[in-house]
């Protein structure tokens, strides 16, 4: 395919990088020349320096043979205007990075339909999700939910009492019969692997796991350490009260957590105690850590940092866990700050590019391909996948069926039944299968399924 971006932030990088990896035909559009040229010396992208909402610089970068058209700059009005002229040059499939909620909302003036977009993305509205399940899970640092919930694909991170340590994957499949589950991934340092029967889980792995939601509770319990035998709070710290954080206030109130949002601009503090029914507003700075004492930040379960700051986000994080708050969890924008914000303790980080960009590559990957998501730290990829018209896969053991290196099958989707597969498991006509994939196994797997 043919791929035009416009817009070489962290979304429009990395949408290059995975794009141009796969093996399509990208163009990156930008007016800053150095960026420009820093992405061509290091993707396989051909660079074309101008505005992205000039129909001359279009016509330059090649709209008219463009099949897909993404405008992620960090202007809304630019990045609409860009799908608008990219729309009357025929692009087959436009795309907006938006974070004015009123393009977003289902009362929009200005819809995606009204304008002619097919996607309109605002990632401040995904990462609020996505922070709203982390606080609600005890021990992960990455849930995806897959088949409406049903299926969870977890992040964890393994300390020196994890019962886990030193476990074989073959020792863990002697386990299988009472907890139902498959490590689909471990991330050691900087790397990556698909584990086999040899593979030992050692501390300080992150582990990758596809299990069924209804096995969550055995699954924590074990993977419980000596420090989760405390009773966890039900209480929650959110500091940071803009869109993001009042936003996962909202969903944690929900979720009938005992909630303080803190924020600093006392102006706002009473328009977010408007909005808010059971949460508690508090006008005090983040680094102000008496106040937050005073207030029970001892007493919290979870301590979320979602300003416009990665810094302070970070170093908020790193005051409450020394204040004893069982987990942390910070909004980091910054690629470089991400493995070191986790090296140094806090227990999840949120990126808004990676909320962006892994929605952008999941309505991209339409057709077989139902859902997917990118993962922080290591780019790999978990991709829900039709395998209805895959004929040629169906009644052949999957040890026969030669799956790509790089990629495991972590769940079979048959209906209302769902299997955990092994090397007898079959695939069947009607079939769904989840996918754990790294980066260069991901095209791969889409031509294995297609």
């Amino acid at each position: 395919m043919k791929i035009l971006i416009v817009g070489s932030g962290q979304v429009g990088y990395f949408l290059c990088e995975r794009f141009s990896r796969e093996g399509h035909e990208v163009t990156l559009v930008d007016h800053d020349q150095d960026a420009v040229e820093r992405a061509q010396d290091r993707l396989n992208v051909l660079g074309v320096v101008g505005n992205g909402a000039s129909a001359e610089i279009l016509e330059e970068a090649g709209i008219k043979n463009a099949d897909i058209f993404i405008a992620v700059t960090n202007t809304d009005e630019v990045n609409i205007l860009a799908c608008l002229l990219a729309r009357e040059y025929q692009a087959k499939t436009l795309i907006a990075r938006t974070r004015n909620i009123e393009f977003t909302t289902h009362r929009a003036i200005l819809s995606k339909e009204k304008l002619g977009i097919d996607l309109l993305i605002n990632p401040e509205d995904a990462v609020a999700r996505e922070l709203s399940t982390l606080a609600c899970n005890a021990k992960a640092f990455d849930v995806v939910e897959f088949a409406d919930g049903d299926i969870l694909f977890q992040g964890y991170r393994i300390t020196d009492d994890s019962p886990l340590c030193d476990l074989t994957m073959t020792e863990l499949g002697d386990l299988r019969g009472m907890y139902r589950f498959i490590v689909a991934a471990i991330t050691r340092g900087d790397t990556t692997i698909i584990p086999r029967g040899d593979d030992s889980i050692q501390t300080g792995d992150r582990i990758y796991v596809f299990a069924l939601k209804k096995e969550l509770p055995a699954l924590n319990y074990l993977l419980r350490s000596d420090a989760d035998e405390q009773k966890t709070s039900r209480r929650a710290f959110i500091l940071g009260g803009g869109r993001v954080g009042l936003q996962v206030a909202k969903n944690l109130e929900k979720e009938n957590l005992y909630t303080k949002l803190i924020e600093h601009d006392e102006a706002r503090c009473y328009k977010l105690a408007e909005q808010l029914d059971k949460a508690v507003v508090i006008h005090a700075e983040g680094l102000d850590v008496q106040t937050l004492l005073d207030e029970g930040l001892e007493d919290a379960g979870v301590f979320i940092a979602v300003t416009d700051n990665d810094q302070t986000n970070i170093l908020t994080c790193l005051l409450a866990r020394q204040h004893r708050v069982k987990r942390t969890l910070a909004l980091v924008s910054q690629p470089e700050l991400i493995a070191l914000a986790s090296d140094l303790g806090i227990d999840a980080c949120i990126s808004p590019r990676l909320a962006a960009a892994g929605a952008i590559l999941k309505f991209v990957r339409r057709g077989d391909i139902l859902s997917m998501v990118a993962l922080e730290g290591n780019n790999a990829e978990v991709l829900e996948i039709d395998i209805s018209h895959s004929s040629g896969l169906f009644d052949q053991p999957l040890t026969e069926l030669h799956f790509p290196r790089g990629a495991i099958i972590g769940m079979i989707i048959r209906g209302q039944h769902y299997e955990i597969p092994t090397g007898t498991s079959v695939l069947k006509k009607g079939d769904r299968v989840i996918v754990f994939a790294l980066p260069e196994a991901v095209a791969k797997v889409e031509r294995f399924f297609s």
